[in-house]
C-alpha cells in the first residue's frame, strides 16, 4: 500500500493513469477544430433566421476541467484509496506479537484481538511462521509455529488482571530464540519499569512495531474510610484536557440481589491524572456495598473492592456493673468505646434490647447472669459473635460443674490474684502467640502485666479453646464455636483494673483479629505475620468477579506487600471472621503513559480508523460525469424550460448526501408506549434486519393478543440515540456484525432503563454464541456491545428458572435455530431449594439481559397477511419448532411484566400436576 499523506492506496500502479489527463486536455482543446473565418455574399439571405442547436467553435475552459476531475475521480476509486491507513511495512521471517498481557489491554480489547487477527492473517498469507506471548501471562518457551495454527489459539488468548513488573520482561527477554525476527508489541499505554531492556533486546532481533490506542486508563484505588465518609482515588495515563466520569457503588439489596446503591460524578480537572470520589453514606447503605467501579470501564483497574475496612459493625456493649462513684475511667465500657469507636458503631442497652437490634457484635462485660440466655444462644448460633470480659461479679459466682453454652470453657469460682500486697506472686506477663492463634504475629509488649483474672476448669478441650495464654500457661483469652457463631471470654476485665491490655494498643489489635472492629486496608497492616487467608473470590481482567476454585492459601506477609500477580490475584480473601480486598491499583500506585524511543512505529494512536474510500470516489466520478453531460445539452441549447428543471432536480438528487432515516419516537409514540405494553426492537441500520425485527415482533404481539390477557400495541422500532427507553416494556437487539456501537450518552440511557426493570433480549442470530459468540462476527460485535453496559453475572437458564414458567412449561427455547444455550442471569448464591420443592426461591428480580443466537425474530415473523415469513425446520416438526418459539417470546413477556410471581410456592401444587401429565 501506497500512502500519500491521509490517503492510502491499495492499487498505486493505477495512479500512472493520472500522468495521462495532461494529454487528454490537449486532445479535448484541439477537438472540435476552431472554423475558419470566409466571406461569402450568400449569408446575407440568412439573416433573421433562427437555429435552435448551438455548437461552440472550442470546449469551455471550466467543462474541460470538470472532465479532467471526473476522470481523476475514477481513476483514484479503482487504485484503492482508504482514508487514514494504519503504516504498515511488509516483512519477512518469523514474527512474534507481543502483548503486555494487563487488565489495563481489557478496555478495548476486541480491537486488539482484530488487530492481532490482522496481523496473523497477513503472516499465513507471507507463509510467515508466528507466536503469540503475554508479558504478565508469562511463557515457558517462545516457539515459532504456523500463523494459522497460532490463531486457533486466539480465542483463549486473554490479558490478567495484573500488571507485569521488572522481573517479568527481564525472565520474557531471556526467552527470546536465536535469529531474527519482527515484532508487534501491543501495549496497553501504561510505563513499566522493566520496557526498555525488553525493547532493545527486541530491537536487536527485528523491526518492532507498537499498536497503542488512544482511549485513556483509568484506574480507581481502594476504598479509604475517614470522618464518617468513604473516599476513593481516581488516577489516569494522561494528564491531558478536562475529563468527566461516574463512580458508582455496588452492593446487595435486601432481597440478595446485586443493584446500584450510590452514584457519584468526578471531574478530572485539565493537567491533573488523579481526582478523588467522596461518598457520604449512611451507615446500613455503606455496609452493603461490596464494590466500586467506574462506570462504562470494565477493567480489573476500575474496580475497588470493600472489605472490612469500610463496614464498620455494629457492636453493642452491655455492662454487668456500673462504674463506682460514676467516675467514668473505672468504667470497663469507657475502654471499649474509646478503642472502637474509630473502627466501630457502638450500640448501648439492655440485652434484651441489643439481641432485637441485631448487632454483628454483643461484648458483655462482668456479667455473671445473663437476663435472657435463650434468646442470646439463638443469636450466636445464627452467626453472632458474643464477647465476654470478666470481673468481680463473674469470679465470685458459683458456676457449678455443668457446661455453659455462652462461655467457652467452665470457669472456677472466685478470682486468682497473681500481683499485690496479699499475693506471693509477681504480676504475670503474655506469651507469645502460637501459630494458629488468631493473634499470631502480633507483638507482645513488655509492660502488659496481669494481675488479676478468672481461672479455667481444666479439661481435654482447654488447651485447644485457649487463644492467648499467660506465661505461666493459664489462659488469657478463651473461644469456643456456637452453631455458625461463636464465644470469646477474656479472663481479665475491660478496664486497667486487672490488666494493663486495655492501656496498650495491643487491645486494638485483638479485637481487629477477632473481627469485633474494623482493620484497615491491606498495604497499611503490619499485623498480618502469622496469617493465612483465602481468596473467597477473584477479579478477572474484565472487572468481573468470579469463584476462586481451589487456589492455595495465602500467607499474611505476601498479602500485606499488596503486590498482585499470578500467585496473588486481585480479589476478597478472608481468614477466620476477617475479610481482606486486595485491588489491581494499589493506594500509591500513579500512572504515567507509555513513551516509546524514536525508530519504533505506533499504530493505533489516531482516533480516525481506517476508511475505504473506493466508492466515494467512483461515486464523485459518476456524479461529474452526468454533470458533464447536463453542461454540454445547455451549451447546445437543448436544455431549456421544463428540462433543465428536471436535469437540476436530477443533478441535485446524485450531488446531494441522502440523509439517513432517523425516526425519532414523537410525543404521542412515548404516551403510547407509556400506556400500553410495547415491544420495541433496536434499529440496526440495516434494512432487512429492521424489517424482519419488526415483523418478528408484530406475530408475537400477535400471540401474546389471542392466548393471553396482555393486549400489546404496535411494535415500534427505537434510535439508541434519540427515544426514550424507560417506557418500553421489552427491547428486541438483533445483532449485526456491522452494526455500529451506541454513544457514551446512550449507554447512559440503555443502563438506566437496565436499572428501572427493563429487560434486554440480545438476538447474535448465528445459532453458535460459543460462549458469547468467540467464532462468529454477531458473537464479537456481541461483546464489544455489551461491555459498557451494566450486566450481572450470567449463567444458561437453569432447569427451575422462572422463564421456564412463567406461562408455558419449557424446556428449550429455539427460533429458527435450536440448540444453543440461552444466558441470563445467574441466580445468588444462596438460593436454596425448599424442602420437598422442585424450585428454589429465587426472589421477585427479573433477568435484565436474555442472551442468545437462536434468530427468534424469524421464526415470529410474519407478513401483512399473518402467514409466516421464514421457514423454520422441516415439515410438523419445523412447524411445532415456531410454536416453541412463540411460547418462548411469550414467557419473555409474561417474565418482564410478573417477574418471578411463579417463583411462589403456592403455584407449586398446579405445576407440579402439570408436569406430571
Amino acid at each position: 500500500m501506497m500512502i500519500l499523506g491521509p490517503l492510502g492506496f491499495a492499487n498505486p500502479l493505477l495512479l500512472l493513469g493520472l500522468v495521462a489527463l495532461p494529454v487528454l486536455w490537449i486532445l479535448l482543446r484541439v477537438v472540435p477544430p476552431a472554423p475558419i473565418r470566409r466571406r461569402f455574399p450568400g449569408v446575407a439571405l440568412l439573416l433573421g433566421l433562427k437555429d435552435e442547436d448551438h455548437e461552440t467553435d472550442r470546449t469551455p475552459w471550466w467543462l474541460l476541467l470538470l472532465r479532467m476531475i471526473a476522470i481523476a475521480a475514477l481513476i483514484l476509486g479503482f487504485a484503492g484509496p482508504v482514508l487514514n491507513p494504519e503504516p504498515r511495512e511488509p516483512g519477512s521471517g518469523p514474527v512474534l506479537i507481543l502483548a503486555d498481557g494487563s487488565w489495563a489491554e481489557a478496555r478495548d480489547w476486541p480491537r486488539r484481538q482484530d488487530r492481532i487477527a490482522q496481523m496473523l492473517t497477513d503472516a499465513a498469507r507471507a507463509g510467515r511462521p508466528a507466536a503469540l506471548v503475554s508479558v504478565a501471562g508469562g511463557a515457558d518457551a517462545i516457539t515459532f509455529t504456523g500463523a494459522g495454527s497460532v490463531a486457533e489459539t486466539l480465542p483463549g488468548f486473554a490479558p490478567v488482571p495484573w500488571e507485569p513488573d521488572a522481573a517479568a520482561h527481564a525472565a520474557l527477554s531471556a526467552l527470546l530464540p536465536e535469529g531474527g525476527f519482527d515484532t508487534l508489541w501491543l501495549s496497553d499505554g501504561l510505563a513499566r519499569q522493566g520496557r526498555d531492556d525488553l525493547l532493545s533486546a527486541l530491537r536487536s532481533h527485528g523491526r518492532v512495531t507498537v499498536f497503542e490506542t488512544a482511549r485513556d486508563v483509568f484506574g480507581l484505588k481502594p476504598a479509604v474510610y475517614s470522618d464518617g465518609k468513604v473516599s476513593l482515588g481516581l488516577v489516569r495515563a494522561h494528564a491531558g484536557g478536562e475529563a468527566a466520569v461516574e463512580v458508582v457503588g455496588l452492593g446487595l439489596d435486601p432481597a440478595g440481589t446485586e443493584r446500584e446503591l450510590a452514584r457519584l460524578p468526578v471531574l478530572f480537572e485539565p493537567g491533573s491524572a488523579a481526582a478523588e470520589a467522596v461518598f457520604d453514606l449512611p451507615a446500613e447503605l455503606r455496609n452493603r456495598i461490596g464494590r466500586f467501579e467506574i462506570l462504562g470501564q470494565k477493567t480489573a483497574g476500575a474496580v475497588a473492592l470493600t472489605d472490612d475496612a469500610i463496614r464498620r459493625r455494629e457492636v453493642a456493649i452491655v455492662e454487668g456493673a456500673t462504674s463506682r462513684e460514676g467516675l467514668e475511667l473505672l468504667s470497663p465500657g469507657h475502654y471499649l468505646r474509646q478503642a472502637l469507636a474509630p473502627t466501630a458503631d457502638v450500640i448501648d442497652g439492655t440485652l434484651e434490647d441489643t439481641i432485637l437490634a441485631d448487632p454483628d457484635v454483643i461484648i458483655l462485660t462482668d456479667v455473671a447472669k445473663i437476663a435472657a440466655p435463650d434468646a442470646l444462644r439463638d443469636w450466636v448460633e445464627k452467626g453472632g459473635l458474643l464477647v465476654r470480659f470478666a470481673g468481680p461479679h463473674m469470679a465470685a459466682q458459683d458456676w457449678g460443674a455443668g457446661d455453659d453454652p455462652l462461655l467457652p470453657v467452665r470457669l472456677r469460682s472466685g478470682g486468682r490474684s497473681v500481683g499485690g500486697a496479699l499475693s506471693w506472686g509477681e504480676p504475670k506477663t503474655l506469651a507469645p502467640f502460637e501459630e494458629g492463634s488468631p493473634f499470631a504475629g502480633l507483638t507482645v509488649p513488655d509492660e502488659v502485666r496481669v494481675t488479676t483474672q478468672v481461672m479455667a476448669e481444666p479439661g481435654p478441650d482447654l488447651a485447644a479453646r485457649t487463644i492467648a495464654a499467660l506465661a505461666d500457661g493459664t489462659p488469657l483469652v478463651t473461644r469456643s464455636d456456637l452453631g455458625s457463631g461463636a464465644v470469646v471470654l477474656f479472663h481479665v476485665t475491660a478496664n486497667a483494673e486487672w490488666s494493663g491490655l486495655p492501656l496498650s494498643g495491643l487491645f486494638v489489635q485483638m479485637l481487629e483479629r477477632l473481627a469485633v472492629a474494623s482493620g484497615q486496608i491491606a498495604g497499611e497492616r503490619d499485623d498480618l505475620t502469622g496469617t493465612v487467608w483465602t481468596a473467597e473470590r477473584v477479579l478477572d481482567a474484565f472487572g468481573a468477579l468470579q469463584d476462586a476454585g481451589d487456589l492455595p492459601g495465602i500467607a499474611g506477609e505476601r498479602l500485606a506487600a499488596g503486590q498482585t500477580g499470578a500467585d496473588l490475584r486481585p480479589g476478597i480473601y478472608a481468614s477466620g471472621d476477617r475479610t481482606l480486598a486486595l485491588n489491581a491499583v494499589g493506594t500509591d500506585r500513579v500512572f504515567a503513559p507509555a513513551l516509546w524511543p524514536e525508530g519504533v512505529p505506533v499504530e493505533g494512536l489516531a482516533d480516525a480508523v481506517e476508511r475505504p474510500m473506493t466508492g466515494w470516489f467512483l461515486a464523485a466520478g459518476l456524479a461529474l460525469l452526468l454533470a458533464d453531460v447536463l453542461a454540454a445539452l445547455a451549451l447546445s441549447g437543448r436544455l431549456t424550460g421544463a428540462r433543465a428543471g428536471l436535469a437540476a432536480i436530477l443533478l441535485a438528487a446524485v450531488l446531494l448526501p441522502i440523509p439517513q432515516a432517523r425516526a425519532e419516537m414523537t410525543e404521542d409514540e412515548v404516551i403510547r408506549a407509556a400506556g400500553h405494553v410495547v415491544l420495541a426492537y433496536v434499529r440496526t441500520g440495516d434494512a432487512e434486519v429492521d424489517r424482519v425485527s419488526e415483523a418478528g415482533l408484530r406475530g408475537l404481539s400477535d400471540v401474546i393478543f389471542y392466548r393471553t390477557a396482555v393486549e400489546p400495541d404496535v411494535p415500534m422500532g427505537v434510535d439508541l440515540e434519540a427515544d426514550e427507553l424507560s417506557v418500553l416494556t421489552l427491547l428486541y437487539w438483533p445483532v449485526t456484525a456491522t452494526g455500529a456501537m451506541p454513544s457514551p450518552a446512550a449507554y447512559l440511557r440503555l443502563n438506566r432503563y437496565l436499572r428501572s426493570g427493563g429487560m434486554i433480549l440480545f438476538d447474535t442470530r448465528d445459532a453458535d454464541i460459543a460462549g458469547f459468540g468467540n467464532a462468529t462476527p454477531e458473537g464479537r460485535r456481541l461483546q464489544a456491545l455489551a461491555a459498557p453496559l451494566e450486566i450481572p453475572p450470567l449463567e444458561p437458564v437453569p432447569a427451575d428458572h422462572v422463564l421456564t414458567r412463567a406461562f408455558y412449561l419449557l424446556q428449550d427455547f429455539p427460533g429458527r435455530f435450536s440448540g444453543p444455550p440461552v444466558w441470563v442471569e445467574a441466580a445468588p448464591p444462596d438460593a436454596e431449594q425448599a424442602e420437598g420443592m422442585p424450585f428454589r426461591n429465587l426472589n421477585d428480580g427479573v433477568t435484565p439481559v436474555i442472551i442468545g443466537g437462536n434468530d427468534w425474530a424469524a421464526a415470529w415473523a410474519v407478513d401483512d397477511s399473518g402467514w409466516p415469513m421464514y421457514p423454520v425446520g422441516r415439515g410438523l416438526s419445523g412447524e411445532r419448532q415456531r410454536e416453541i418459539a412463540y411460547r418462548f417470546g411469550v414467557n419473555v413477556v409474561m417474565h418482564v411484566l410478573t417477574g418471578n410471581y411463579k417463583s411462589d410456592q403456592v403455584h407449586v401444587p398446579a405445576l407440579l400436576e402439570r408436569l406430571g401429565q
